[in-house]
């Protein structure tokens, strides 16, 4: 079974940028389409970035698009998430998901994603 731990959350400062990454364990990192989703306190869980297993497709929330850059290096069996230009809007937990091995897609719906990570906060001060 694929486990996934997030890594690099931390408080920065407002303008800031910030890399998120994503370890898998298991084989066959390369043929998992996967995501980055976010909780801020109160709220629901929202999609921010996706990217199919190739990488040759990746999606975009609206509120990250231009901002956000979501990324894989299969060698590495590593998830990346390059947030630049931060603010208070994006302080929440960020969690790493991936889909089940046989859908090799990206999509932007949270239930096509079934294997996810812990989460790691990230809290943007301004």
């Amino acid at each position: 079974q694929m486990e996934l731990v997030e890594s690099g959350g931390r408080l920065v400062q407002a303008g800031d940028s910030l890399r998120l990454s994503c370890t898998s364990s298991g084989p066959a990192f390369a043929t998992y389409a996967m995501a980055w989703f976010r909780q801020a306190a109160g709220q629901t869980r929202e999609f921010v970035a996706s990217i199919s297993w190739i990488g040759e497709t990746k999606y975009y929330g609206d509120s990250v698009k231009g901002r956000f850059t979501i990324s894989k290096d299969d060698r590495k069996r590593t998830l990346y998430l390059q947030m630049n230009d931060l603010n208070s809007d994006d302080t929440a937990v960020y969690y790493c998901a991936a889909r089940d091995q046989e859908y090799l897609v990206a999509t932007m719906k949270e239930s096509d994603f079934t294997i996810w990570g812990q989460g790691t906060q990230v809290t943007v001060s301004s």
